[in-house]
């Protein structure tokens, strides 16, 4: 695979496969493998790992027993490469190769395939030694263990081949979001030329008015962008640090594109915001605004889940799902973890009485078990809207992460059961309280659904604090950047007089700025303090410091 087949393949869709070996000797062409470890890195996540002895039908050293500890023991009944070939050709197949030292182990994947008469998977490769050479230059050593320690990253089985593949399999994760977050690399194809752009002594900045503007840059979160000669914008970044992020542009470690951009340009403009939060939304607001030719890449915000009432029926269901719209659906979230919504699924399915039915069964009219068992009132052939809706409402208060009424039904549906004698479902339901009680740090961030929410979020940890006003779907930032006009105040006012409703229109922007809020958030929970709205009857009684700084 060339680089030109790389360049669009953006690093999420990037797969790597994380290689080390363990070897009789230095040399592949007189040692050979006596073990070999495989990580498969997708999405930035460990996500498959292979590893095995090796017969080498040589004998072990005692230096290298020593120093892995593997013995003759060890791999004289163990596979020779022939038996695990297939397996590892798997394992690689469209996959990126990645190792610390990368020439000394694909030598050695080589060479053990040359011995079978077969070609070695003809794969691009990446060094994480060479990447922490230009990564960490202030680092004397740039050995594994040194990396290892300065990333604070614990290394497990140190000197054998699936402990040492996939600590370099952490580092190599750790290095990619380092260059996403200070140098926007965006691509497969910058990493690979990041790894291998000699390295310079400087980048001398030629041009006066660049010299000038980038030393007015300041240290605070924002947006920042470069202009061409026709002073139009061509690329557009946000930023933790506006100084520390641009600067990056023009140092000794930049990579290929951003060496580009620095030659493109004729001058650099930002805008400061108060958190990186509000730089997120700027940036995506301004995209959309100057269409920047180089930013190619759609920007994407992480992966959140929620969970989803779906009122397309008479009777709602929960779901859970990774998509948030505008659709007349409620939505509880967002959750960074898959796993999250399906547990809080589950728990509420076995407190409360709603069906959890497809809709092509439910119009067949038929009762199921779970009405025999009490966990479903049984729309399908009882018209109770009233009676389902009180057992909605509950469910709607549990993800809202008030836990004690569900917790009071089911102490008293295990009571009851226990005095039934079945014991093993009132067991069941004991387990059930047990979760809801473990359940607190997966409560929604919100306490009610996200597009009816009415909530001031005041954002911690900057030099200024920041804002966010959601008023059922529509979003408001304090000083907004984006905007000629700030319709903050104005819009907090409209809510405390009950003029609402002149906000009410949703658009395209307020259900982006949504999806951005919500996985920012998600990810920052221990940097934001939220204000429900109905909590207060005037602006004043918020009683936030500094609200107006």
């Amino acid at each position: 695979m060339q680089n030109l087949e790389l360049v669009d393949i953006p690093l999420k869709d990037a797969e790597f496969s994380v290689l080390d070996f363990e070897t009789t000797g230095t040399s592949a062409k007189t040692g050979r493998a006596i073990e070999i470890g495989l990580v498969r890195v997708k999405k930035l996540k460990v996500v498959d790992t292979f590893s095995t002895f090796i017969n080498p039908e040589m004998y072990v050293p005692y230096h290298i027993t020593r120093l892995t500890g593997i013995t003759n023991a060890n791999v004289s009944q163990a596979p020779l490469f022939d038996q695990i070939e297939p397996e590892v050709s798997k394992f690689l197949e469209g996959t990126i190769l990645v190792a610390h030292n990368l020439p000394f182990d694909r030598s050695f994947l080589n060479c053990e395939y040359e011995r079978l008469d077969l070609q070695a998977p003809q794969i691009e490769g990446i060094c994480t030694l060479k990447m922490a050479r230009r990564l960490f230059p202030e680092l004397p050593s740039k050995s594994l263990g040194a990396v290892t320690k300065y990333l604070r990253v614990r290394h497990k089985d140190v000197h054998r081949a699936l402990g040492d593949a996939t600590v370099t399999a952490k580092i190599f994760i750790k290095m990619l979001k380092k260059l996403q977050e200070e140098q926007d690399v965006e691509t497969l194809a910058d990493v690979i030329n990041f790894q291998s752009t000699p390295k310079r002594n400087s980048y001398r900045i030629i041009k006066k008015k660049l010299s000038e503007d980038l030393s007015a840059v300041p240290k605070a979160p924002g947006v920042y962008f470069f202009k061409n000669t026709k002073d139009k914008v061509f690329y557009i970044g946000k930023a933790k640090s506006l100084k520390k992020r641009v600067s990056n542009y023009f140092s000794n470690t930049a990579i290929t594109k951003a060496k580009k951009i620095v030659d493109a340009s004729s001058r650099l403009g930002f805008k400061v915001t108060n958190s990186e939060l509000t730089a997120l939304i700027t940036e995506a607001e301004l995209i959309k605004v100057h269409n920047p030719t180089y930013n190619r890449m759609l920007k994407k915000y992480g992966q959140t889940y929620f969970v989803k009432i779906d009122k397309s029926n008479d009777y709602p269901v929960l779901k859970s799902t990774t998509k948030f719209d505008f659709d007349d659906n409620d939505y509880f979230g967002p959750y960074i973890k898959r796993d999250i919504p399906q547990y809080l699924i589950d728990i509420a399915s076995k407190t409360y009485q709603l069906r959890e039915c497809k809709e092509k069964d439910f119009k067949k009219k038929r009762v199921c078990y779970l009405h025999d068992i009490e966990r479903c009132l049984a729309p399908c052939i009882n018209e109770i809207p009233e009676d389902y809706q009180d057992e909605l409402d509950c469910v709607y208060q549990f993800l809202g992460g008030q836990n004690q009424a569900a917790v009071n039904r089911l102490l008293n549906k295990m009571k009851e059961l226990s005095e039934n004698q079945k014991y093993e479902e009132a067991a069941e339901i004991r387990d059930t309280v047990q979760r809801i009680l473990k359940q607190l740090d997966k409560s929604a961030i919100l306490a009610e659904p996200i597009n009816r929410a009415n909530v001031l979020i005041e954002i911690k940890g900057y030099e200024k604090k920041d804002y966010i006003l959601m008023l059922q779907g529509k979003v408001f930032i304090k000083n907004d950047p984006s905007q000629e006009k700030d319709y903050f105040d104005e819009a907090l006012e409209d809510y405390f007089n009950g003029t609402i409703s002149l906000y009410e229109q949703l658009e395209e922007r307020d259900l982006e700025r949504t999806k951005i809020a919500l996985s920012w958030l998600a990810k920052n929970r221990n940097k934001i303090e939220i204000f429900p709205l109905d909590k207060y009857t005037s602006i004043s009684e918020l009683e936030l410091r500094n609200f107006n700084s």
